[in-house]
């Protein structure tokens, strides 16, 4: 009988974004990315979507797309990231979809996932129902079909878990060996125990649940995820494929399921170039005709479950002892820090438990008042969050008002929906997984929490964070700064904490830098700053010297729960980072306001900084408003502008020097007398700081080729320590435009020209580049291009010949083979 393959990856991270601006901030961490989702991307995601097949010499002779060939799944608030920010990866993502309905029967590769990843049994029913529903909703939006299997979150599951996916039409989903309990022939009576991970996984398997419904299990190889995930077997993507094919011996008589689950990021960022193996693994297997790749949906319908299985319930695949990494000090951690306690994981649970239990009472009580189904539309609520348009907001009033509803009572109505989904968001299992309380990923529920909390102070008045601080102070943490959760929440999660007047605060702030291009005309455009939009009512910038003063109004109002609040603002810039201001809700008395303006431009003309401020503070009760109120990438942004503004003067300063002990630096060079270490510091400045210029310049050609070059030879001539961090990230930059350029014209000689006369610096200057974008377009220039000019060549045309010659060296730099080209 047949052998067949399906290899599973799970691709999740957990949602990251800030919960007040909708939007991932920078994380440090990360660097050189923006944060993690962006780094995992490009190192994961996008890798294998175009994954490199290499010959014996280390040449692509081809570029696959993985997910065409294996079955996947992506937590939904993954890609609802990557859609906003790395459209492209998620069209290949979608599309590998649809390609493979083509390749396994009508059957998707793409399965769908428990919404935000909670751990199912630790969550009530109606928390449960939502997630999945959810889930389902969110994979019909991003593929156009209904799913036929859900990824249970670190496979962890329940019998009311099971039925609950059978309810909502999911056939199957997947689990780790050592979660079956026990076994039988369909119609025999007699059931074989197969506890210890005992179980065939080369088969289906039926479950039959309490309802009388039923549901489809498949038990992946437990040695050979292992093996991926911790061990060495992805160094080679051929021992990965015979690893894979030996755990099914071909003489046995029904069909042979050789299937395994890891983790997805195993395929390129926890073992860089895994994706590499895995792409050849596929094409080893399928070319040698070792097996027949399969996914979870085909082999289902052509080979229905024989034996049906009896799970053993609340257990998971990465806790051997259940569940209970999510809830105790069960003693499964990373391993980094052996010495470590985990007892914070229960006080944590129980906190949020006891914080979901009132929020659901309030969310109850409430939303009745216009609602006649208050769980219904939660679960419909997916859709707002999948499209926030007017007309969609309105649609979903009209399909769930019990009457005609206010625009004050929509705003309720949507900020307790907003409570209800942060609510479920705090419950991401990765708040859990890692070793101590402080990590970011706990950090990051607990300011899901602090938003539901915020969201039921806002409606009701009534303040349940004491009570949630007071359980947290339970939750011991490992490290000396960050003794338990209560002053974590305090020093890491209160700061984070938003409001309409502190979004105003920031425009403000902003305007005076004139970033995002704000416009403060007070005409009809609107500013968008993350999920707000703002309008001026009135805006006035007064300058002085060098001294800077705005007063204002702006209107600011929520996309996502449409609240709106108009503020006053007086902000003071007297240059570099010396910043202060004033914020707060807008003045009725139009008088009242037009004499704060009068006052304060009063002041400014005659240069008063004392009485400015002082008025500030008696308009606005506090100055307290600087740099340090900004979010965190603007912050970023601000302060790198100031500091390459304060950094324009030195570097003239430097360059006066340079340029003057310029001959004396050439003498000591050719006297070999060692060169002064203030000389040869600013020697590097400079010419590093001339380098990162010409290969930031917005339009890279041939003459920035000319101007590097001779900078180069200075360096020869100096002991320089070049900055190789920053000159290979800008010189990635600029060879990735230089290639999209010839993408565009990949006939133009001159183009190519410069493209092969980067790569020379990139070689002169020692340079560790980036080259897998430029690769990808090497090699479509290979198959779509290179033949046409080849034959040209051959014909005798000299351009072609020059075309042909640069395009060799092009493709030998970048180790794409041409001969396997048509």
């Amino acid at each position: 009988m047949t052998r067949y393959l399906c290899i599973h990856s799970h691709f999740y991270q957990p949602p990251r974004e800030n919960p007040w601006l909708e939007e991932v901030e920078l994380q440090e961490s990360a660097l050189p990315y923006h944060d993690w989702n962006a780094r995992i991307t490009a190192e994961c995601y996008e890798a294998n979507a175009c994954s490199r097949i290499l010959d014996d010499k280390g040449f692509i002779t081809d570029i696959v797309n993985n997910y065409v060939g294996i079955s996947f799944n992506f937590g939904p608030t993954l890609l609802s990231w990557m859609e906003r920010h790395d459209p492209k990866v998620y069209r290949l993502i979608q599309d590998s979809d649809r390609f493979s309905q083509e390749k396994f029967s009508g059957h998707g590769s793409a399965l769908a996932q428990v919404y935000n990843h909670i751990i199912m049994p630790l969550a009530n029913r109606r928390d449960k129902e939502t997630q999945v529903i959810w889930g389902i909703r969110d994979f019909e939006y991003r593929f156009g079909r209904k799913p036929e299997g859900m990824w249970l979150p670190e496979t962890a599951v329940d019998l009311e878990t099971l039925e609950i996916l059978v309810e909502h039409g999911i056939k199957f989903t997947i689990l780790a060996p050592h979660q079956a309990k026990r076994i039988r022939k369909i119609g025999e009576t007699a059931w074989q125990d197969v506890t210890g991970a005992k179980i065939d996984p080369r088969r289906a398997y039926a479950c039959k649940l309490p309802s009388g419904k039923g549901v489809t299990l498949f038990f992946y190889e437990g040695p050979i995820a292992q093996e991926l995930a911790f061990g060495t077997l992805l160094n080679n993507g051929e021992t990965f494929a015979n690893r894979l094919l030996s755990s099914a011996p071909e003489q046995l008589s029904e069909a042979q399921l050789i299937n395994v689950a890891t983790d997805g990021e195993t395929y390129g960022h926890h073992h860089r170039f895994a994706d590499m193996a895995l792409a050849y693994c596929l094409h080893y297997v399928e070319s040698k005709k070792l097996a027949k790749l399969t996914i979870y949906g085909e082999f289902l319908e052509k080979h229905p479950p024989m034996y049906e299985v009896e799970i053993t319930e609340k257990t998971s695949w990465s806790c051997v002892h259940g569940i209970e990494r999510w809830q105790n000090n069960c003693g499964c951690n990373s391993g980094a820090h052996p010495e470590w306690s985990q007892a914070w994981r229960k006080p944590l649970r129980e906190a949020m438990d006891t914080l979901r239990d009132k929020l659901a009472a309030i969310y109850q009580k409430d939303i009745e008042l216009y609602f006649s189904d208050p769980w219904q539309a939660r679960n419909d609520y997916i859709d707002l969050v999948l499209d926030r348009s007017e007309n969609s907001v309105d649609d979903f009033i009209s399909a769930h008002a019990t009457r005609s509803i206010s625009a004050k009572e929509k705003i309720v109505a949507l900020k307790l929906l907003e409570m209800e989904r942060h609510a479920m968001l705090m419950y991401t299992s990765c708040g859990w997984f890692f070793d101590d309380i402080s990590g970011i990923e706990t950090v990051q529920v607990m300011q899901y929490a602090a938003r539901a909390i915020q969201l039921a102070r806002d409606l009701t008045g009534n303040d349940l964070e004491p009570e949630y601080i007071a359980k947290l102070v339970e939750a011991k943490g490992n490290l000396a700064d960050y003794p338990n959760g209560a002053i974590i929440y305090e020093k890491l999660v209160r700061p984070m904490e938003s409001t309409l007047v502190s979004v105003g605060a920031h425009f403000a702030i902003m305007s005076l830098f004139n970033h995002n291009g704000f416009n403060t005309n007070g005409d009809e455009e609107e500013n968008e700053l993350y999920c707000y939009t703002l309008h001026n009512d009135d805006y006035e910038l007064i300058t002085s010297g060098r001294n800077k003063v705005i007063i204002g109004k702006t209107g600011v109002k929520s996309k996502i729960t449409l609240e709106e609040a108009t503020v006053n603002f007086g902000m003071l810039y007297m240059g570099e980072h010396n910043l202060l201001g004033g914020v707060a809700p807008a003045l009725r008395d139009e008088e009242a306001y037009a004499l704060m303006k009068k006052e304060i431009k009063s002041a400014v003309m005659k240069g008063s900084i004392p009485e400015i401020i002082s008025l500030i503070d008696r308009h606005f009760r506090t100055h307290d408003y600087s740099l340090k109120h900004l979010f965190k990438d603007d912050q970023r942004r601000i302060l790198e502008q100031i500091v390459a503004n304060t950094m324009k003067d030195t570097e003239a300063f430097f360059q006066q020097i340079y340029e003057r002990y310029d001959p004396l630096m050439e003498i000591l060079n050719e006297a070999k007398v060692p060169m002064p270490k203030a000389l040869t510091a600013i020697s590097g400045f400079i010419l590093n700081n001339t380098l990162l210029k010409i290969m930031e310049s917005d339009e890279f050609n041939a003459a920035n080729l000319i101007s590097l070059n001779a900078i180069i030879g200075e360096i020869k001539r100096r002991p320089v320590e070049l900055d190789k961090n920053s000159l290979s990230l800008s010189a990635n930059r600029a060879f990735s435009h230089l290639m999209e350029r010839l993408m565009v014209a990949p006939r133009n000689e001159k183009a190519l020209e410069t493209v092969a006369g980067f790569i020379k610096i990139f070689t002169e200057l020692a340079l560790q580049p980036e080259l897998w974008q430029a690769q990808n377009i090497c090699f479509f220039l290979a198959q779509q291009t290179y033949p046409e000019m080849k034959k040209k060549a051959e014909a005798g045309d000299p351009h072609a010949k020059s075309w042909e010659k640069h395009f060799r060296e092009l493709s030998g730099y970048l180790r794409v083979h041409l001969e396997s080209s048509p």
